[in-house]
């Protein structure tokens, strides 16, 4: 038997919570931003795209778009040539465009507090309404799930489900609640780091020896 199986989950979890803290004392989200709607433009576009690529293209970005009125009057077209270097550019410029409008029209140009009202927004789910709520509005309702937490979620242990919305709530159930917002900084900065998608030495990731995986 190896030494991880003799764990509880709650075992498990203290141990990962644990590492991950000494590693990462003082985690914070990547992406970069000034404002509270220039965040939401920011986490709308790093889907399926890495958080360095979507800060190269926010930099020009932010600095020609400075208000929701900007975003609200820009031409689709322009805008989706400010934006070609993302993934799936198009789907992006649509959504972000079509929330600028909603947010004046129905919020006062204000960026949405509640869960509810952020996933009425066109190209908002759950991982990005957690990330305003949490940075913004220092509102932790869930977890964010992005393709690190997905990946060593599933790698560690604390979850065998596939889609983010089941994954989060399979570490919602396991997790303290005041762990939530740096957890998932945390794995994010972990997987960068030491514990990669490509093949590397996995036998020596911090978390695998610590758990004697």
């Amino acid at each position: 038997m190896k030494k991880s199986e003799m764990y509880t989950m709650d075992q498990r979890v203290a141990i990962i919570l644990k590492t991950l803290k000494e590693l990462f004392p003082h985690p914070k989200i990547a992406l970069n931003y000034t404002t509270d709607f220039e965040l939401l433009v920011a986490v709308i576009l790093s889907a399926q795209c890495t958080d360095k690529l979507v800060n190269k293209v926010t930099e020009p970005l932010f600095k020609k778009y400075t208000s929701i009125n900007d975003y609200v009057d820009a031409d689709p077209a322009e805008f989706e040539q400010d934006i070609h270097s993302v993934n799936f550019y198009r789907n992006k410029a649509k959504n972000i465009l079509a929330t600028a409008d909603i947010i004046k029209e129905k919020y006062g140009g204000k960026v949405p507090d509640t869960m509810e009202d952020l996933l009425s927004l066109p190209g908002v789910a759950r991982k990005t309404a957690n990330v305003v709520l949490g940075n913004i509005y220092h509102k932790i309702v869930g977890i964010v799930v992005d393709t690190h937490v997905k990946r060593l979620s599933q790698l560690y242990g604390l979850t065998k489900n596939d889609t983010p919305e089941k994954i989060e709530q399979d570490l919602m159930k396991i997790i303290p609640k005041e762990e939530w917002f740096e957890l998932s900084y945390r794995l994010i900065d972990y997987g960068r780091a030491y514990c990669t998608a490509r093949p590397h030495d996995h036998a020596n990731c911090p978390l695998t020896k610590v758990l004697g995986e």
